[in-house]
């Protein structure tokens, strides 16, 4: 299983203290709890279109990646970070926000479209249409009007949704060994199968 063990996270979101605490910025969080596991301060990287870092986690070298090109433009630094370190699709998870799940559920998947989140729409039309990476789908709840979506994700949550996400995102973190080692049906199966 070692073809598709994990070596590159991105955390999408849009770059700003303004834009920090909003929901589409749930990606950015989980990358910011994994960053502080490793003790590492993201650095800005103008090749690759965002801050990245590098740590070691259970014994596996793991790089780190937010885009600060705006979610809709993440495609730009994926691509321009997984070519320079020659990362297969496979080996990346994507973390980001997803409105098709309450908040307090966090779910990991491999492969699929992009449900209409612009961040994975453009990392798949920057990496050519490839679709194989993995994500970590982070749920911030739906405003309950598809018109309201849109503002829904750049405001931010309540404290008790935070905290809530947060708890779900620290729970995703304790299973990075098993996708560090490749074991992905078993991070699956342990984040999937806990109670929030």
């Amino acid at each position: 299983m070692q073809g598709n063990a994990l070596k590159l996270i991105v955390g999408l979101g849009n770059p700003g203290p303004q834009y920090y605490r909003n929901r589409h910025n749930a990606g950015a969080w989980f990358l910011s709890r994994v960053a502080a596991e490793g003790n590492c301060e993201l650095r800005s990287e103008s090749k690759f279109f965002g801050y990245t870092g590098r740590i070691t986690l259970a014994g596996h070298d793991l790089r780190l990646l937010f885009p600060s090109t705006y979610m809709n433009r993440s495609g730009q630094s994926v691509a321009a970070f997984s070519k320079y370190f020659d990362i297969a699709p496979e080996n990346i998870l994507v973390a980001h926000d997803e409105i098709d799940f309450d908040v307090g559920t966090t779910r990991l998947k491999f492969g699929g479209g992009h449900g209409g989140q612009n961040g994975v729409r453009d990392i798949i039309s920057a990496l050519g249409g490839a679709r194989d990476f993995h994500r970590l789908r982070i749920g911030v709840g739906h405003p309950g009007n598809k018109a309201q979506v849109a503002n829904y994700v750049l405001s931010d949550p309540s404290r008790s949704e935070e905290e809530a996400i947060m708890t779900t995102i620290d729970q995703a973190i304790r299973t990075l060994p098993h996708a560090l080692a490749g074991n992905w049906q078993t991070a699956m199966h342990e984040l999937h199968t806990k109670p929030a």
